[in-house]
């Protein structure tokens, strides 16, 4: 992919992980192959969704694929459902917590379609914001906004991706298939800092069961346009 690198524009939250030293050539021509399918979707704005279980390795996919579309000079805009959260205040208001209440209640899809896929899409204003709500600090990020290019590439990462309030804004959508076991070893590696002792409880009992109810009501991997094995994050596998 020839052209000038392009650097890439990430969401101001506070939740952010931390761009992967490339794992293995293996792992690097996989990735190049799957930013070369989207960049032949077109030269318009293009918008990526990444899901997959919690720990699967979307967020490391997606800056991943990120760094790869920038080479070719197209701008690339790296957002997280996390940062399309409904805010900690109202949660009174509804469960968050359960599994079941955690996958009906914790992302603010309204809010993600209005500040961040309708104005990206080709005939939108490219006024986008990339946060939200921040889950950590909960400032309110919806007036920042950035100038999405007329080339722009959008690429998304989050659990539940692919739910029909906004599974038709993808123009490829990419599932990081791992395990439900590796999903909560992953989980609770990540998170037992912050979480402690419940970190496990957390993945196995709220996550992993909102990730139960979304695998039978959604079947999200036959949506998908491109799946991943990331069992292996040094030798990831195309699945179809």
């Amino acid at each position: 992919m020839a052209g000038d690198s392009v650097p890439v524009r990430f969401s101001v939250s506070t939740w952010q992980q931390p761009i992967p030293d490339s794992a293995s050539p293996e792992r690097d021509a996989l990735v190049q192959a799957i930013a070369e399918r989207v960049l032949s979707l077109g030269k318009g704005r293009l918008l990526v969704g990444i899901d997959g279980f919690t720990a699967s390795g979307k967020t490391s996919f997606g800056h991943e694929l990120a760094a790869h579309i920038s080479r070719s000079g197209r701008q690339v805009l790296r957002v997280s459902l996390d940062d399309f959260k409904k805010p900690w205040r109202d949660r009174h208001l509804y469960d968050r917590e359960s599994g079941d209440g955690y996958y009906r209640n914790a992302f603010d899809y309204t809010a993600a379609q209005r500040l961040l896929l309708k104005p990206c899409q080709p005939n939108g204003s490219g006024q986008v914001a990339l946060c939200g709500i921040d889950p950590l600090t909960q400032i309110d990020h919806s007036s920042t906004v950035t100038q999405a290019a007329t080339d722009a590439v959008l690429i998304v990462d989050g659990v539940f991706a692919f739910r029909p309030e906004i599974n038709e804004y993808w123009d490829l959508r990419i599932w990081l298939n791992v395990t439900p076991e590796i999903s909560i070893q992953r989980g609770r590696a990540r998170d037992e800092d912050s979480l402690g002792s419940e970190a496990e409880v957390v993945h196995r009992d709220r996550y992993g069961v909102a990730e139960s109810i979304y695998l039978q009501e959604v079947d999200p991997m036959r949506l998908a346009d491109v799946v991943v094995d990331n069992s292996d994050f040094a030798h990831p596998r195309i699945m179809e």
